[in-house]
């Protein structure tokens, strides 16, 4: 009898895996339509907060702006903005190091691009990408590239910028200069902070949907 208990509940749990396996829930299918509104239109985009860009040491700017243009896109990922300009700091308000004075050149266009979207908090998950920045901080003088990590909130319009060790890289052509041991290739950057997005000349904040047809 205990035999044949145990062998009904084997065949039991196994006829509940297998039903489990059939009706289990399906993994979320990732947006390939990418709905901005409006679109397509211009944006401007000014710092919430500090700007801060970690290359072994911090430098941090207390102001930083962008803009560039808006669109809707398909596939995944899918570019949804184009950054045609970014600035970080001003004479009047230099970023600042423990090297001295910061001076970050941007090379343009980078971009703004759409890999998932929730629709319960209306975040979508992605990355700033085509990074190049030329980098003066005191003598050291280096070349960022890459990518940095990033999400948008469609109900605060903010774009939070936090990228992770190996999303950024220093360049090796060209090499730093001056920057003895502190900034190599070997560094991996980060770049983090806070922008609010707006339509050009508005106070209207952007949207960004996925959905799939």
């Amino acid at each position: 009898m205990k035999k044949t208990s145990r062998r009904i509940a084997v065949v039991a749990g196994a006829a509940a895996a297998a039903f489990g396996l059939t009706v289990g829930p399906a993994s979320a299918v990732p947006s390939t339509v990418w709905t901005v509104t409006p679109s397509p239109a211009s944006f401007t985009a000014t710092n919430s907060g500090n700007i801060v860009l970690t290359a072994t040491i911090p430098m941090t700017c207390t102001t930083s702006g962008a803009s560039g243009t808006l669109q809707s896109a398909t596939g995944n990922p899918a570019t949804v903005a184009n950054i045609n300009a970014i600035n970080f700091g001003t004479s009047a308000s230099p970023c600042t190091s423990v090297l001295g004075n910061v001076t970050t050149v941007s090379v343009t266009p980078w971009t703004v691009v759409a890999q998932d979207y929730t629709a319960s908090t209306g975040v979508t998950r992605g990355y700033v990408g085509n990074v190049t920045a030329n980098v003066t901080a005191g003598a050291c003088k280096f070349t960022v590239t890459g990518k940095a990590s990033a999400t948008y909130t469609n109900s605060t319009g903010i774009l939070a910028v936090n990228s992770v060790a190996g999303d950024l890289a220093v360049s090796a052509s060209p090499a730093p200069v001056n920057c003895g041991t502190v900034v190599t290739t070997a560094t991996r950057p980060t770049f983090r902070g806070n922008y609010a997005v707006k339509v050009a000349g508005t106070s209207t904040i952007p949207r960004i949907v996925g959905s799939n047809p």
